[in-house]
Protein backbone atom coordinates (compact mmCIF):
# COMPACT_ATOMS: atom_id res chain seq x y z
CA UNK A 1 0.00 0.00 0.00
CA UNK A 2 1.36 3.76 -0.94
CA UNK A 3 2.56 5.59 1.70
CA UNK A 4 0.50 8.35 1.15
CA UNK A 5 -2.63 6.32 1.66
CA UNK A 6 -1.82 5.26 4.96
CA UNK A 7 -0.36 9.01 5.94
CA UNK A 8 -3.18 10.90 4.69
CA UNK A 9 -5.80 9.19 7.41
CA UNK A 10 -3.33 9.42 9.95
CA UNK A 11 -3.16 13.12 9.84
CA UNK A 12 -6.92 13.34 9.78
CA UNK A 13 -6.85 11.07 12.94
CA UNK A 14 -4.23 13.42 14.48
CA UNK A 15 -5.78 16.33 13.90
CA UNK A 16 -9.30 15.10 14.79
CA UNK A 17 -7.35 14.12 18.30
CA UNK A 18 -5.62 17.49 18.79
CA UNK A 19 -9.29 19.72 17.95
CA UNK A 20 -11.80 16.89 19.69
CA UNK A 21 -9.21 15.85 23.04
CA UNK A 22 -11.67 15.26 25.30
CA UNK A 23 -14.22 13.13 22.69
CA UNK A 24 -11.06 11.00 21.88
CA UNK A 25 -9.86 10.12 25.41
CA UNK A 26 -13.67 8.93 26.16
CA UNK A 27 -13.19 7.17 22.68
CA UNK A 28 -9.37 5.61 23.31
CA UNK A 29 -10.79 4.30 26.75
CA UNK A 30 -13.67 2.21 25.69
CA UNK A 31 -11.31 0.92 22.79
CA UNK A 32 -8.69 -0.15 26.06
CA UNK A 33 -11.33 -2.37 27.81
CA UNK A 34 -11.51 -4.33 24.49
CA UNK A 35 -8.32 -6.04 25.41
CA UNK A 36 -10.14 -7.75 28.23
CA UNK A 37 -12.20 -10.66 28.64
CA UNK A 38 -14.21 -12.30 26.91
CA UNK A 39 -13.64 -10.44 23.88
CA UNK A 40 -9.66 -10.38 23.87
CA UNK A 41 -9.61 -7.97 21.36
CA UNK A 42 -5.48 -7.05 22.54
CA UNK A 43 -4.62 -5.19 19.26
CA UNK A 44 -7.57 -2.34 19.69
CA UNK A 45 -6.60 -2.66 23.13
CA UNK A 46 -3.06 -1.42 22.76
CA UNK A 47 -4.53 1.22 19.97
CA UNK A 48 -6.58 2.74 22.34
CA UNK A 49 -3.69 3.02 25.41
CA UNK A 50 -1.74 4.52 21.80
CA UNK A 51 -3.96 6.86 21.87
CA UNK A 52 -4.16 8.10 25.20
CA UNK A 53 0.03 8.46 25.08
CA UNK A 54 -0.62 10.53 22.01
CA UNK A 55 -3.21 12.64 23.57
CA UNK A 56 -1.30 13.22 26.75
CA UNK A 57 1.76 14.45 24.55
CA UNK A 58 -0.05 16.68 23.01
CA UNK A 59 -1.85 18.29 26.43
CA UNK A 60 -0.80 21.71 26.70
CA UNK A 61 0.24 21.23 30.23
CA UNK A 62 -0.27 18.51 32.88
CA UNK A 63 -3.60 19.95 34.30
CA UNK A 64 -4.62 19.25 30.85
CA UNK A 65 -3.28 15.69 30.76
CA UNK A 66 -5.13 14.94 33.93
CA UNK A 67 -8.34 15.91 32.67
CA UNK A 68 -7.84 13.77 29.60
CA UNK A 69 -6.69 10.71 32.12
CA UNK A 70 -9.70 11.13 34.07
CA UNK A 71 -11.90 10.98 31.06
CA UNK A 72 -9.97 7.74 29.29
CA UNK A 73 -10.58 6.49 32.68
CA UNK A 74 -14.23 6.83 33.08
CA UNK A 75 -14.72 5.09 29.53
CA UNK A 76 -12.38 2.62 29.85
CA UNK A 77 -13.81 1.33 33.38
CA UNK A 78 -17.14 2.25 32.83
CA UNK A 79 -16.98 -0.73 29.29
CA UNK A 80 -14.84 -2.95 31.55
CA UNK A 81 -16.58 -3.43 34.35
CA UNK A 82 -20.19 -3.32 33.19
CA UNK A 83 -20.63 -6.81 34.82
CA UNK A 84 -21.23 -5.42 37.96
CA UNK A 85 -24.84 -3.98 36.78
CA UNK A 86 -25.99 -7.51 36.64
CA UNK A 87 -25.33 -8.33 40.15
CA UNK A 88 -28.24 -5.83 41.15
CA UNK A 89 -30.69 -7.82 39.12
CA UNK A 90 -30.34 -10.72 41.83
CA UNK A 91 -31.41 -8.96 44.94
CA UNK A 92 -35.10 -7.10 45.64
CA UNK A 93 -33.83 -4.37 48.16
CA UNK A 94 -33.18 -2.03 45.21
CA UNK A 95 -33.62 -1.78 41.98
CA UNK A 96 -32.10 -3.30 39.38
CA UNK A 97 -31.67 -0.74 36.68
CA UNK A 98 -29.28 0.87 40.28
CA UNK A 99 -26.82 -1.10 38.67
CA UNK A 100 -26.20 0.83 35.83
CA UNK A 101 -25.79 4.12 37.44
CA UNK A 102 -23.32 2.26 39.73
CA UNK A 103 -21.19 1.78 36.87
CA UNK A 104 -20.24 4.75 35.53
CA UNK A 105 -20.26 6.23 39.58
CA UNK A 106 -17.09 3.59 40.75
CA UNK A 107 -15.91 4.50 37.14
CA UNK A 108 -15.68 7.92 38.59
CA UNK A 109 -13.67 7.01 41.92
CA UNK A 110 -11.43 4.69 39.24
CA UNK A 111 -10.55 7.30 36.73
CA UNK A 112 -8.82 9.12 39.26
CA UNK A 113 -5.84 6.64 38.82
CA UNK A 114 -5.20 6.54 34.86
CA UNK A 115 -5.45 10.78 35.75
CA UNK A 116 -2.96 10.57 37.55
CA UNK A 117 -0.50 8.63 35.33
CA UNK A 118 -1.16 10.51 32.61
CA UNK A 119 -0.56 13.96 34.43
CA UNK A 120 2.75 12.83 35.85
CA UNK A 121 3.58 11.51 32.58
CA UNK A 122 2.84 14.87 30.76
CA UNK A 123 4.79 16.69 33.46
CA UNK A 124 7.80 14.31 33.81
CA UNK A 125 7.83 13.29 29.90
CA UNK A 126 7.05 17.03 28.53
CA UNK A 127 5.45 16.99 24.88
CA UNK A 128 7.87 14.55 23.54
CA UNK A 129 6.38 11.30 22.70
CA UNK A 130 8.78 8.98 23.55
CA UNK A 131 10.06 10.28 27.05
CA UNK A 132 5.85 9.98 27.61
CA UNK A 133 5.76 6.61 26.48
CA UNK A 134 8.32 5.58 29.34
CA UNK A 135 7.12 8.12 32.04
CA UNK A 136 2.93 7.21 31.44
CA UNK A 137 4.17 3.04 31.68
CA UNK A 138 6.02 3.85 34.85
CA UNK A 139 3.54 5.86 36.80
CA UNK A 140 0.78 3.56 35.48
CA UNK A 141 2.77 1.11 37.44
CA UNK A 142 2.52 3.28 40.44
CA UNK A 143 -1.09 3.91 39.99
CA UNK A 144 -2.81 0.26 39.45
CA UNK A 145 -0.64 -0.67 42.30
CA UNK A 146 -1.99 2.31 44.60
CA UNK A 147 -5.56 1.31 42.95
CA UNK A 148 -5.27 -2.07 44.63
CA UNK A 149 -5.29 -1.14 48.19
CA UNK A 150 -6.10 2.67 48.35
CA UNK A 151 -9.85 2.54 50.08
CA UNK A 152 -9.28 -1.54 50.49
CA UNK A 153 -8.62 -1.81 46.86
CA UNK A 154 -10.28 -2.36 43.35
CA UNK A 155 -7.39 -5.04 41.47
CA UNK A 156 -9.61 -5.64 39.10
CA UNK A 157 -8.59 -6.02 35.46
CA UNK A 158 -5.22 -4.54 35.22
CA UNK A 159 -4.27 -3.27 31.96
CA UNK A 160 -1.30 -6.39 31.52
CA UNK A 161 -4.44 -8.68 30.99
CA UNK A 162 -4.52 -8.07 27.39
CA UNK A 163 -1.66 -9.82 27.18
CA UNK A 164 -2.58 -12.94 28.66
CA UNK A 165 -2.64 -15.86 26.16
CA UNK A 166 -5.46 -18.43 25.28
CA UNK A 167 -5.89 -21.17 27.41
CA UNK A 168 -3.29 -23.45 26.39
CA UNK A 169 -0.61 -20.58 26.51
CA UNK A 170 -0.08 -17.99 28.67
CA UNK A 171 1.20 -15.53 25.95
CA UNK A 172 3.02 -12.84 26.43
CA UNK A 173 1.81 -12.99 30.33
CA UNK A 174 4.66 -15.62 30.44
CA UNK A 175 6.86 -12.46 31.70
CA UNK A 176 4.81 -12.02 35.03
CA UNK A 177 7.62 -14.15 37.36
CA UNK A 178 10.04 -11.06 36.48
CA UNK A 179 7.82 -8.49 36.32
CA UNK A 180 4.53 -8.64 38.49
CA UNK A 181 1.01 -8.15 37.53
CA UNK A 182 1.58 -3.94 37.83
CA UNK A 183 4.94 -4.77 35.76
CA UNK A 184 3.29 -6.53 32.83
CA UNK A 185 0.50 -3.72 32.82
CA UNK A 186 3.51 -1.39 32.54
CA UNK A 187 5.00 -3.11 29.62
CA UNK A 188 1.86 -3.11 27.46
CA UNK A 189 1.76 0.95 27.98
CA UNK A 190 4.93 0.83 27.39
CA UNK A 191 4.28 -0.53 23.79
CA UNK A 192 1.64 1.45 23.29
CA UNK A 193 3.67 4.13 24.19
CA UNK A 194 6.09 3.12 21.63
CA UNK A 195 3.56 2.55 18.80
CA UNK A 196 1.85 5.88 19.63
CA UNK A 197 5.65 7.55 18.93
CA UNK A 198 6.11 5.48 15.79
CA UNK A 199 2.65 6.66 14.33
CA UNK A 200 3.63 9.79 15.08
CA UNK A 201 7.33 9.71 13.40
CA UNK A 202 5.42 8.01 10.25
CA UNK A 203 7.74 4.58 10.87
CA UNK A 204 4.80 2.45 9.92
CA UNK A 205 6.74 -0.67 9.01
CA UNK A 206 8.10 -0.42 12.31
CA UNK A 207 4.53 -0.36 13.62
CA UNK A 208 3.51 -3.52 11.55
CA UNK A 209 6.88 -5.41 12.79
CA UNK A 210 5.81 -4.25 16.62
CA UNK A 211 2.01 -6.06 16.33
CA UNK A 212 3.83 -8.74 14.36
CA UNK A 213 6.33 -10.06 16.98
CA UNK A 214 3.26 -9.24 19.84
CA UNK A 215 1.08 -11.71 18.23
CA UNK A 216 4.49 -14.47 18.18
CA UNK A 217 4.57 -13.43 21.65
CA UNK A 218 0.91 -14.07 21.80
CA UNK A 219 1.39 -18.02 20.23
CA UNK A 220 4.35 -18.94 22.05
CA UNK A 221 3.62 -22.22 23.56
CA UNK A 222 4.41 -23.40 26.97
CA UNK A 223 6.05 -25.40 28.95
CA UNK A 224 4.52 -28.85 29.37
CA UNK A 225 3.19 -29.18 33.18
CA UNK A 226 4.14 -32.42 35.40
CA UNK A 227 0.90 -34.03 37.34
CA UNK A 228 1.27 -34.64 40.93
CA UNK A 229 0.48 -37.76 43.12
CA UNK A 230 -3.10 -35.70 44.46
CA UNK A 231 -5.92 -36.84 42.90
CA UNK A 232 -9.11 -34.26 42.96
CA UNK A 233 -12.38 -33.86 42.46
CA UNK A 234 -14.03 -30.73 41.63
CA UNK A 235 -17.30 -30.18 41.37
CA UNK A 236 -19.56 -27.17 39.59
CA UNK A 237 -23.04 -27.69 40.31
CA UNK A 238 -24.79 -24.60 37.82
CA UNK A 239 -27.19 -23.59 40.65
CA UNK A 240 -28.28 -20.33 39.43
CA UNK A 241 -27.92 -17.20 41.52
CA UNK A 242 -31.46 -16.54 41.43
CA UNK A 243 -32.55 -20.29 43.39
CA UNK A 244 -29.05 -20.06 45.61
CA UNK A 245 -30.75 -18.45 48.83
CA UNK A 246 -34.30 -19.89 48.77
CA UNK A 247 -34.55 -22.29 51.83
CA UNK A 248 -36.90 -24.88 49.59
CA UNK A 249 -34.28 -25.33 47.48
CA UNK A 250 -31.53 -26.33 49.45
CA UNK A 251 -32.19 -29.78 49.85
CA UNK A 252 -32.35 -30.42 46.11
CA UNK A 253 -28.93 -27.62 45.39
CA UNK A 254 -27.41 -30.52 47.90
CA UNK A 255 -28.54 -33.68 46.35
CA UNK A 256 -27.62 -32.33 43.05
CA UNK A 257 -23.71 -31.64 44.92
CA UNK A 258 -23.62 -34.71 46.12
CA UNK A 259 -24.80 -36.85 43.10
CA UNK A 260 -21.70 -35.12 41.34
CA UNK A 261 -19.71 -35.90 44.27
CA UNK A 262 -20.20 -39.25 44.46
CA UNK A 263 -16.70 -41.86 43.89
CA UNK A 264 -16.14 -43.40 41.05
CA UNK A 265 -15.28 -47.13 41.31
CA UNK A 266 -12.16 -47.44 43.61
CA UNK A 267 -11.28 -43.74 43.79
CA UNK A 268 -9.77 -43.99 47.23
CA UNK A 269 -8.20 -40.92 48.99
CA UNK A 270 -8.54 -38.01 46.68
CA UNK A 271 -9.39 -34.30 47.31
CA UNK A 272 -12.81 -32.98 46.66
CA UNK A 273 -13.33 -29.34 46.09
CA UNK A 274 -16.78 -27.60 46.23
CA UNK A 275 -17.62 -23.56 45.27
CA UNK A 276 -18.39 -20.74 47.84
CA UNK A 277 -21.52 -21.12 48.36
CA UNK A 278 -21.06 -24.67 48.11
CA UNK A 279 -22.79 -25.98 51.38
CA UNK A 280 -26.18 -24.05 52.69
CA UNK A 281 -25.73 -25.65 56.51
CA UNK A 282 -23.68 -24.01 59.41
CA UNK A 283 -21.48 -26.64 60.18
CA UNK A 284 -19.92 -25.44 63.51
CA UNK A 285 -22.14 -26.34 67.07
CA UNK A 286 -22.78 -23.36 69.43
CA UNK A 287 -25.20 -21.14 67.33
CA UNK A 288 -28.20 -20.27 69.16
CA UNK A 289 -31.13 -22.79 67.46
CA UNK A 290 -33.03 -20.28 65.48
CA UNK A 291 -29.48 -20.34 63.18
CA UNK A 292 -30.08 -23.74 61.97
CA UNK A 293 -33.57 -23.99 61.43
CA UNK A 294 -33.42 -23.14 57.31
CA UNK A 295 -30.92 -25.51 57.20
CA UNK A 296 -31.07 -28.76 55.26
CA UNK A 297 -29.74 -30.65 58.31
CA UNK A 298 -32.75 -30.53 60.53
CA UNK A 299 -31.02 -28.07 62.61
CA UNK A 300 -28.11 -30.44 63.75
CA UNK A 301 -24.51 -29.32 62.10
CA UNK A 302 -23.00 -32.66 63.17
CA UNK A 303 -25.87 -34.84 61.62
CA UNK A 304 -24.83 -32.26 58.49
CA UNK A 305 -21.01 -32.93 58.62
CA UNK A 306 -21.87 -36.70 58.79
CA UNK A 307 -23.78 -36.96 55.78
CA UNK A 308 -21.07 -34.82 53.66
CA UNK A 309 -18.55 -37.34 54.96
CA UNK A 310 -20.90 -40.20 53.46
CA UNK A 311 -21.31 -38.40 50.08
CA UNK A 312 -16.88 -38.03 49.74
CA UNK A 313 -16.74 -41.46 50.46
CA UNK A 314 -13.64 -43.03 52.39
CA UNK A 315 -10.01 -41.56 52.61
CA UNK A 316 -12.10 -38.32 50.86
CA UNK A 317 -10.63 -34.74 52.25
CA UNK A 318 -13.37 -31.71 50.78
CA UNK A 319 -12.62 -28.18 51.03
CA UNK A 320 -15.82 -26.08 50.57
CA UNK A 321 -17.39 -22.79 50.92
CA UNK A 322 -19.62 -21.95 53.72
CA UNK A 323 -20.47 -19.52 56.77
CA UNK A 324 -19.08 -19.34 60.04
CA UNK A 325 -21.50 -16.55 61.84
CA UNK A 326 -19.95 -14.56 65.22
CA UNK A 327 -22.23 -14.53 68.39
CA UNK A 328 -22.54 -12.31 70.97
CA UNK A 329 -23.70 -12.99 74.34
CA UNK A 330 -23.28 -16.68 74.14
CA UNK A 331 -24.41 -19.09 76.81
CA UNK A 332 -27.82 -16.87 77.11
CA UNK A 333 -31.12 -16.35 76.20
CA UNK A 334 -29.99 -13.19 74.09
CA UNK A 335 -27.44 -14.70 71.85
CA UNK A 336 -27.39 -13.33 68.46
CA UNK A 337 -25.30 -13.32 65.48
CA UNK A 338 -23.62 -9.36 64.83
CA UNK A 339 -20.88 -10.64 61.77
CA UNK A 340 -20.38 -13.58 59.60
CA UNK A 341 -17.23 -15.02 57.69
CA UNK A 342 -17.29 -16.17 54.56
CA UNK A 343 -14.77 -19.23 54.51
CA UNK A 344 -13.98 -22.35 52.75
CA UNK A 345 -13.99 -25.48 55.72
CA UNK A 346 -12.22 -28.77 55.50
CA UNK A 347 -13.92 -31.46 56.46
CA UNK A 348 -12.43 -35.51 56.52
CA UNK A 349 -14.26 -39.05 55.85
CA UNK A 350 -15.51 -38.58 59.35
CA UNK A 351 -17.32 -35.31 59.05
CA UNK A 352 -14.57 -33.78 61.57
CA UNK A 353 -13.08 -29.89 60.77
CA UNK A 354 -9.62 -30.06 59.95
CA UNK A 355 -8.88 -26.48 58.56
CA UNK A 356 -10.69 -23.26 58.30
CA UNK A 357 -10.01 -19.81 55.86
CA UNK A 358 -11.68 -16.91 56.69
CA UNK A 359 -11.71 -14.24 53.50
CA UNK A 360 -9.78 -11.02 54.18
CA UNK A 361 -10.58 -8.96 51.62
CA UNK A 362 -14.43 -8.71 51.23
CA UNK A 363 -16.42 -6.73 48.50
CA UNK A 364 -17.76 -3.30 50.02
CA UNK A 365 -21.50 -3.04 49.07
CA UNK A 366 -21.18 -6.94 48.36
CA UNK A 367 -20.17 -8.45 51.64
CA UNK A 368 -20.39 -5.15 53.82
CA UNK A 369 -22.12 -2.18 53.57
CA UNK A 370 -19.59 0.77 54.30
CA UNK A 371 -20.94 4.03 55.86
CA UNK A 372 -23.94 1.61 57.13
CA UNK A 373 -24.93 4.47 58.96
CA UNK A 374 -25.55 6.84 56.39
CA UNK A 375 -26.18 4.71 53.44
CA UNK A 376 -28.73 2.37 55.29
CA UNK A 377 -31.23 5.24 56.04
CA UNK A 378 -31.01 6.31 51.85
CA UNK A 379 -32.41 2.19 51.28
CA UNK A 380 -29.17 1.06 50.22
CA UNK A 381 -28.79 -2.60 51.23
CA UNK A 382 -25.53 -5.36 50.54
CA UNK A 383 -25.96 -6.95 47.56
CA UNK A 384 -25.07 -10.56 49.02
CA UNK A 385 -28.74 -11.75 50.78
CA UNK A 386 -28.72 -11.47 54.89
CA UNK A 387 -29.03 -8.06 57.63
CA UNK A 388 -25.60 -8.94 58.65
CA UNK A 389 -21.99 -8.03 57.00
CA UNK A 390 -19.12 -10.29 57.01
CA UNK A 391 -16.11 -9.56 58.66
CA UNK A 392 -12.72 -10.31 57.77
CA UNK A 393 -10.04 -13.00 58.50
CA UNK A 394 -6.41 -12.52 58.97
CA UNK A 395 -5.38 -13.16 55.35
CA UNK A 396 -3.34 -15.87 53.26
CA UNK A 397 -3.34 -18.37 55.24
CA UNK A 398 -1.32 -22.29 54.38
CA UNK A 399 -2.95 -25.35 55.86
CA UNK A 400 -0.89 -28.48 55.61
CA UNK A 401 -3.18 -31.30 54.95
CA UNK A 402 -0.16 -34.26 55.26
CA UNK A 403 -0.67 -36.85 51.84
CA UNK A 404 -3.19 -34.12 50.32
CA UNK A 405 -0.72 -31.23 49.95
CA UNK A 406 0.04 -27.81 51.67
CA UNK A 407 -2.90 -25.46 50.36
CA UNK A 408 -3.37 -21.95 50.03
CA UNK A 409 -7.13 -20.75 49.61
CA UNK A 410 -8.10 -17.08 48.41
CA UNK A 411 -12.26 -17.17 48.04
CA UNK A 412 -13.27 -15.44 45.00
CA UNK A 413 -12.71 -11.69 44.39
CA UNK A 414 -8.96 -12.48 46.70
CA UNK A 415 -7.59 -13.89 43.60
CA UNK A 416 -7.59 -10.77 41.73
CA UNK A 417 -4.85 -8.91 44.33
CA UNK A 418 -0.90 -9.55 43.20
CA UNK A 419 0.98 -10.24 45.70
CA UNK A 420 -1.92 -10.78 48.50
CA UNK A 421 -2.79 -14.27 47.82
CA UNK A 422 0.40 -16.67 49.47
CA UNK A 423 1.04 -16.98 53.12
CA UNK A 424 4.55 -15.08 53.17
CA UNK A 425 5.57 -17.93 55.98
CA UNK A 426 4.45 -21.05 54.28
CA UNK A 427 4.55 -21.47 50.30
CA UNK A 428 1.96 -23.77 49.63
CA UNK A 429 1.64 -26.83 46.89
CA UNK A 430 -1.40 -25.24 45.17
CA UNK A 431 -4.36 -22.66 45.63
CA UNK A 432 -7.66 -23.41 45.79
CA UNK A 433 -10.29 -20.58 44.69
CA UNK A 434 -14.00 -21.09 45.15
CA UNK A 435 -16.28 -19.13 43.76
CA UNK A 436 -19.72 -17.57 43.14
CA UNK A 437 -19.88 -15.89 39.53
CA UNK A 438 -23.52 -16.43 39.16
CA UNK A 439 -23.85 -12.52 40.09
CA UNK A 440 -21.85 -11.61 37.26
CA UNK A 441 -23.57 -11.90 33.45
CA UNK A 442 -21.27 -12.61 30.80
CA UNK A 443 -18.23 -10.33 31.43
CA UNK A 444 -17.42 -11.00 35.09
CA UNK A 445 -16.61 -14.63 34.99
CA UNK A 446 -13.79 -15.21 32.03
CA UNK A 447 -12.52 -11.47 33.75
CA UNK A 448 -12.47 -13.16 37.26
CA UNK A 449 -10.83 -16.82 35.70
CA UNK A 450 -8.28 -15.43 33.80
CA UNK A 451 -7.02 -13.29 37.01
CA UNK A 452 -6.60 -16.36 38.57
CA UNK A 453 -4.65 -17.73 35.61
CA UNK A 454 -2.35 -14.52 36.25
CA UNK A 455 -1.47 -15.45 39.91
CA UNK A 456 -0.77 -18.85 39.06
CA UNK A 457 2.08 -17.46 36.13
CA UNK A 458 3.33 -14.83 38.63
CA UNK A 459 3.73 -16.83 42.12
CA UNK A 460 4.24 -20.11 40.26
CA UNK A 461 1.46 -22.13 41.36
CA UNK A 462 -1.47 -24.38 40.24
CA UNK A 463 -4.88 -22.96 41.18
CA UNK A 464 -7.79 -24.90 41.25
CA UNK A 465 -11.00 -22.89 41.12
CA UNK A 466 -14.44 -24.28 41.71
CA UNK A 467 -17.53 -22.15 41.04
CA UNK A 468 -21.30 -22.65 41.31
CA UNK A 469 -22.07 -21.81 38.02
CA UNK A 470 -18.61 -21.42 36.46
CA UNK A 471 -15.81 -20.82 34.97
CA UNK A 472 -14.40 -24.01 36.83
CA UNK A 473 -11.01 -25.02 35.97
CA UNK A 474 -7.29 -26.58 37.38
CA UNK A 475 -5.08 -23.88 35.71
CA UNK A 476 -0.99 -24.83 36.30
CA UNK A 477 1.73 -23.34 37.54
CA UNK A 478 2.55 -21.97 33.70
CA UNK A 479 -0.96 -20.51 33.47
CA UNK A 480 -2.55 -23.34 31.06
CA UNK A 481 -5.62 -24.56 31.47
CA UNK A 482 -5.30 -27.97 32.02
CA UNK A 483 -9.19 -28.79 32.84
CA UNK A 484 -12.55 -26.97 32.29
CA UNK A 485 -15.74 -26.63 32.85
CA UNK A 486 -17.58 -23.89 30.53
CA UNK A 487 -19.98 -21.56 32.60
CA UNK A 488 -23.90 -22.92 32.73
CA UNK A 489 -23.58 -25.92 32.42
CA UNK A 490 -22.99 -28.92 35.50
CA UNK A 491 -20.24 -31.23 35.76
CA UNK A 492 -17.23 -32.31 37.52
CA UNK A 493 -13.44 -32.53 36.55
CA UNK A 494 -11.37 -35.09 37.60
CA UNK A 495 -7.22 -35.63 37.61
CA UNK A 496 -3.97 -34.88 39.60
CA UNK A 497 -2.93 -31.53 40.98
CA UNK A 498 -0.52 -29.87 38.68
CA UNK A 499 2.83 -29.67 40.79
CA UNK A 500 3.99 -25.95 41.93
CA UNK A 501 7.30 -24.64 40.60
CA UNK A 502 10.22 -23.29 42.41
CA UNK A 503 9.30 -19.84 43.78
CA UNK A 504 9.34 -16.88 41.05
CA UNK A 505 11.07 -13.83 41.30
CA UNK A 506 8.30 -12.49 42.35
CA UNK A 507 6.83 -14.50 44.68
CA UNK A 508 10.39 -14.01 46.15
CA UNK A 509 10.03 -9.66 45.97
CA UNK A 510 6.42 -9.18 45.88
CA UNK A 511 4.94 -5.89 44.65
CA UNK A 512 8.24 -4.57 44.91
CA UNK A 513 9.68 -5.85 41.76
CA UNK A 514 6.93 -4.06 39.69
CA UNK A 515 7.45 -0.39 41.74
CA UNK A 516 11.61 -0.90 40.64
CA UNK A 517 10.63 -1.32 36.90
CA UNK A 518 8.20 1.52 37.62
CA UNK A 519 11.33 3.56 38.52
CA UNK A 520 13.56 2.20 35.71
CA UNK A 521 11.26 3.25 33.55
CA UNK A 522 10.43 7.05 35.03
CA UNK A 523 14.37 7.33 35.14
CA UNK A 524 14.28 6.25 31.15
CA UNK A 525 11.70 8.66 30.52
CA UNK A 526 14.32 11.88 32.43
CA UNK A 527 17.26 10.15 30.33
CA UNK A 528 15.27 10.32 27.06
CA UNK A 529 14.62 14.31 27.86
CA UNK A 530 17.94 14.44 29.02
CA UNK A 531 19.34 13.20 25.67
CA UNK A 532 16.73 15.69 23.53
CA UNK A 533 17.71 18.87 25.28
CA UNK A 534 21.52 18.22 24.17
Amino acid sequence: MPVDRVELPVRRASHWLTTHPRIAALGAGLLAALGFPPLDLWPLALLGMAALAALVAQSSSWRRALAIGWLFGVAHYSLANNWIATAFSYQAAMPAALGWLAVPLLSLYLAVYPALAAAAARAIGGQRPLPVAFALAGSWIVAEWLKSWVFTGYAWDPFGLVFLGGFSRPGIAALLPWLGTYGLSGLAVLVAGGIAWLVIARAWWRVVTVFALLAIGMYLPSPPSRPGTVDFTLVQPDIPQSELDNPALYESQFQKLAALTAPRHDDGRRLVLWPESGVPDYLREGYPEQYYLATTAGGDPRYARQRIARVIGPGSLLMTGAVNLEIADKGTPDAHAIGAYNVVTVLDDKGDIVGSYAKAHLVPYGEYLPMRWLLEPLGLRRLVAGAIDFLPGPGPRTLDFGPYGKAGMQICYEITFSGQVVDPQVRPDYIFNPSNDGWFGKFGPPQHFAQARMRAIEEGLPILRATTTGISGVIDAHGVVRHVLAANAPGRLDGKVPLPLPPTLFARLGNLLPLGWALLLLGLSLLAMRRRDR
